[in-house]
């Protein structure tokens, strides 16, 4: 299948609940990009450190929508750029490329088209 047009969001979020609505009604869309999206405490898991147990952060997630993330191994620092996929897109086989770009404010997505590849990036600035 080949696709002529692709219909991007960028979207500067700031709350987890916004994420979600932008996700859940703009299903027509085929990329949207999240920047400075909301991470919350999703749920906390046992752990045999602390009798409160290990949080759980996350962003939102949808069914209809494939994430792309880089997760930090630094707990306190959470990274402001998302890029969510439309399902109906997964025969492209979009890949994260940290081998060319691995920077915490920045990510490259690749995909197939016709055999060409074709790169996105979203960048986040706070200037």
């Amino acid at each position: 299948m080949i696709i002529k047009e692709l219909k991007i969001l960028q979207n500067f979020c700031k709350n987890y609940l916004l994420a979600n609505l932008i996700l859940e009604n703009n299903k027509n869309l085929n990329i949207i990009f999240i920047q400075e999206s909301t991470w919350l405490v999703i749920r906390t898991i046992p752990s045999l450190i602390s009798e409160e147990g290990k949080e759980v952060i996350g962003t939102p997630n949808h069914l209809s929508w494939i994430m792309f993330v880089k997760y930090s191994s630094n707990s306190n620092e959470h990274l402001t750029v998302l890029i969510y996929i439309n399902l109906r897109l997964t025969h492209l086989y979009f890949s994260l490329r940290k081998d060319l770009i691995n920077y915490k404010n920045m990510h490259l997505i690749c995909f197939f088209n016709c055999d060409i590849i074709y790169f996105i990036i979203n960048i986040y600035s706070d200037n």
